[in-house]
């Protein structure tokens, strides 16, 4: 069986879009790159359905209303779509619930087959990217670091904060050609 889903999972920081980047450069054929980043991206900023939607204190933290999540229901069955219609999806994401999130994911996308790839960073790695970010509150790379992959299932993994980028997209390469 063919992958249809790549999963990258990270923190905040942690290098999952630039390795997904350097494995969507590897790939023989066109793959999406579609991140959890672009679905906040797509969100309301302001009135009244922004504020159900998502929002990150100044602790770090990252606070998911019931308004996301019915989003983000939708969001998962496009993706669902995309790969089923027969194109590659690298999906760079941010399970906050480690395993639970995994679950809900994994049956989103039922009947796919998917390549689940933990992308780990060391905390004080990823905090001091989170420091060069604009787009990133001071906390969130150290809150996640760790929590996200808890009770996660992966097929490979990597490490950002001891490999490139390359390296990395090429032992996620090598798992999608075993």
């Amino acid at each position: 069986m063919t992958t249809d889903v790549v999963v990258l999972n990270g923190g905040s920081s942690s290098g999952t879009t630039t390795v997904a980047r350097a494995l969507q450069g590897m790939l023989d054929d066109a793959w999406l790159l579609l991140g959890v980043d672009d679905l906040v991206d797509a969100l309301p900023r302001h009135g009244p359905g922004a504020a159900a939607t998502i929002t990150f204190p100044p602790d770090g933290s990252v606070l998911v209303g019931p308004v996301f999540l019915r989003v983000q229901e939708a969001w998962l069955a496009g993706i669902a779509a995309i790969a089923r219609a027969g194109v590659g999806v690298l999906l760079d994401d941010v399970l906050l619930a480690g395993g639970a999130s995994q679950d809900r994911l994994a049956a989103a996308l039922s009947g796919l087959d998917l390549l689940w790839v933990g992308v780990r960073c060391d905390a004080d790695v990823a905090a001091a990217r989170e420091a060069g970010r604009a787009d990133r509150v001071t906390g969130m790379a150290v809150a996640q670091a760790e929590a996200v992959h808890r009770g996660v299932r992966y097929d490979v993994e990597v490490d950002t904060s001891r490999a490139s980028p390359e390296d990395c997209a090429r032992v996620v390469l090598a798992a999608l050609a075993a």
